[in-house]
């Protein structure tokens, strides 16, 4: 059979609802439709399907042998689109909520930070993955995103504000000898190989590296400066846990690099209490940042 010639499922509905329940009045009840609606669909059914589906008895009716078969194929029919219904809501309803963040962040910043949100909501699971620039929410299986706002934003975005970027010259207490005597290595990162003439261009008194060697992402970058590899210009947010433990110093402070972060989720999106919780959260979280 085509689809084009399976019949009305308002019509199947109340068909099967008479055949299961035995009568036109208890399915009217059940579907909350009036007795004369319920026949003038099952009349229609049968005449649809020129088949012959249901026989007066007494005061009632009765399944014709054609209406007994279609009517427990209706109700398996009906029961499994039901099954699936209910799977596929208990579904959304528990799936985690996938935070997608800039890797440096995520690993320098928002990890350290996100048992605070777990503890205060146990019953919100939340799935962080990696990564940088734009992407595809429903492809990428991802709820919401934090992003260095450095690339051309999709107009079904809805942007919420985070922080303003700020970069400084980071490095451990014992290199700040070698770092005003200009005799040091610059770290830099292959992300952003413009951070050093930037913050030089801000900063025009700062002695100068003898040479500046790349890593490919801040959050080693970082990690090699308290290391005691070199001094390193990164952004504020990658380096704070470690400039208040003392493990890096920022003798000359962060300047504005001229970008942002923005927490991203698609603009027609419906947003659940629990997203709205993350949501809240993270923009607490991230107003810390800087101050």
């Amino acid at each position: 059979m085509k689809r084009s010639e399976i019949p009305s499922l308002d019509d199947l509905r109340a068909f099967e609802a008479v055949a299961r329940l035995g009568s036109v009045r208890a399915a009217a009840d059940e579907l909350a439709l009036t007795h004369g609606a319920i026949s003038r669909r099952v009349t229609k059914l049968s005449r649809d399907l020129d088949i012959r589906l249901v026989t007066p008895d007494g005061r009632g009716i009765a399944m014709t042998p054609e209406g007994e078969l279609l009517s427990d194929a209706t109700s398996k029919a009906l029961a499994l689109i039901g099954e699936t219904l209910t799977s596929i809501r208990l579904q959304k309803v528990n799936a985690p909520i996938v935070l997608s963040c800039e890797r440096s962040v995520a690993m320098r910043w928002l990890i350290p930070r996100l048992s605070q949100f777990q503890d205060a909501h146990p019953d919100i699971p939340v799935h962080l993955s990696v990564g940088g620039g734009t992407l595809n929410f429903a492809r990428d299986g991802v709820t919401l995103a934090v992003r260095r706002l450095d690339f051309p934003i999709d107009p079904d975005w809805q942007i919420i504000p985070l922080f303003d970027e700020e970069i400084g010259a980071v490095m451990t207490p014992e290199m700040i000898g070698a770092f005003q005597a200009g005799n040091y290595i610059g770290l830099g990162s292959k992300t952003r190989p413009n951070a050093w003439s930037t913050w030089l261009d801000q900063i025009p008194n700062a002695p100068k590296p003898a040479e500046i060697r790349l890593f490919d992402h801040h959050f080693l970058l970082a990690e090699a400066a308290a290391g005691g590899l070199g001094v390193a210009v990164c952004p504020q947010i990658v380096a704070c846990d470690d400039l208040e433990r003392g493990r890096l110093i920022a003798p000359l402070g962060f300047v504005d690099d001229g970008s942002t972060y923005g927490l991203i989720h698609p603009r027609h999106s419906e947003l659940s209490e629990e997203i709205g919780s993350l949501v809240q959260w993270i923009c607490s979280a991230f107003a810390s940042v800087g101050a």
